[in-house]
Order: structure tokens, then sequence, then C-alpha cells
């Protein structure tokens, strides 16, 4: 016969095995880690490049602002750590990973074009688009 420890020590010991298995098993409730973006396609063939310093206001991005003629490609460079974005607009580049470059995009319509990052909104800039 199993004495009221020994029954005890033993439901502890399943306790501890399950959360094991759980946890080796995907099972568990914790938190899993963050996904980390992955780097987009090269801005191959950009006419005009920006750069983005990282979370610095009116300075994220540089230039700032940034001119470019209608129907040039420019791309965003991350220069950062962290993953940020250039949202405008009519455009979006999607999460940029640190030491990643943007898709190019092409503007077709002259005219200035406000931008930020949408995950660090204090980050701002500038396209102006000329003929």
């Amino acid at each position: 016969m199993l004495t009221q420890g020994r029954k005890r020590s033993l439901a502890a010991l399943a306790l501890v095995a399950g959360v094991v298995v759980a946890i080796g098993c995907g099972g568990s409730s914790m938190s899993s880690p963050t996904p980390v973006p992955t780097p987009t396609p090269s801005g191959r063939g950009a006419d005009v490049t920006i750069t983005i310093n990282g979370m610095n206001g009116a300075n994220s991005y540089s230039p700032n602002p940034a001119t470019v003629k209608v129907g040039q490609k420019v791309a965003w460079r991350n220069a950062d750590a962290i993953a940020h974005t250039a949202t405008g607009t009519g455009f979006d580049t999607g999460a940029i990973a640190g030491g990643a470059t943007s898709a190019s995009i092409t503007f077709t319509t002259a005219g200035n074009v406000d931008y930020h990052c949408s995950f660090h909104p204090s980050m701002v800039g500038t396209l102006n688009i000329t003929q």
C-alpha cells in the first residue's frame, strides 16, 4: 500500500512529467518567440535608395525629404537592427528586416508624399516627386 506522502510525491512527479511533455510537444500555454521578418527582395534597379536610420523622428529616413522624378524607382534600406516600414498613401514596403532593402516602388504622379513607419509612427519622411 502507498502511504499518503508517497501518493503526493507520485502525483507531483506526474504533474512535472506532464508539463515537460507538453513543453516538448509545443502544447504549452507559454508564449512562443516573436517571429523575425524575413528580408524582402533587394531594391535592385532602384534609382533612389533611402536609408532607414532608426527611431529618430524626422531624421529617421535619409535623405529627408528625398526628391525623385515621376517614373523613378525608390527602395528603402534598413540600416537599423530592428524591422521598419515605409508606409504612405498608396504604398507600403511591408516589414524590412535590419540590414535588408525593400523591393523598389515606382511613383507615377508628381507631388509631395508623407510616409512613416507603421511600427513606429514617430518615424516620418517625405518624398518630393517632380516631373
